[in-house]
């Protein structure tokens, strides 16, 4: 599976497929995104479903059944967590160089 031209991610993106691994809806993921970076990124609502609709095209998030009419679920697919994974190690390998050179 070619990753490539996914890659590398933002660091916003990294977070939405994170946080997506479980599903969730917008609000949700503007939540768990601060969490996650420790409150140093905030997802405005625009932001948030302009992203949705980006990842959406890209094939990287899906909707998924919601109980709640009035909320739309998604969840990161296979291809999103590849990418992922992929940006992971990417990643990885980059603070290897950095722990080399004692950065």
């Amino acid at each position: 599976m070619n990753t490539n031209k996914h890659l590398p991610l933002t660091e916003t993106t990294f977070y939405i497929l994170t946080a997506l691994l479980s599903p969730g809806h917008g609000y949700y993921v503007m939540q768990r995104v601060e969490e996650l970076s420790l409150g140093r990124v905030r997802i405005a609502a625009g932001t948030m479903y302009g992203a949705i609709e980006n990842l959406l095209l890209q094939n990287l998030i899906a909707p998924v059944p919601s109980p709640d009419k009035r909320r739309k679920l998604y969840q990161t697919t296979e291809l999103g967590r590849h990418v992922l994974s992929s940006e992971a190690e990417r990643l990885r390998y980059l603070v290897s160089i950095a722990d080399r050179f004692g950065l």
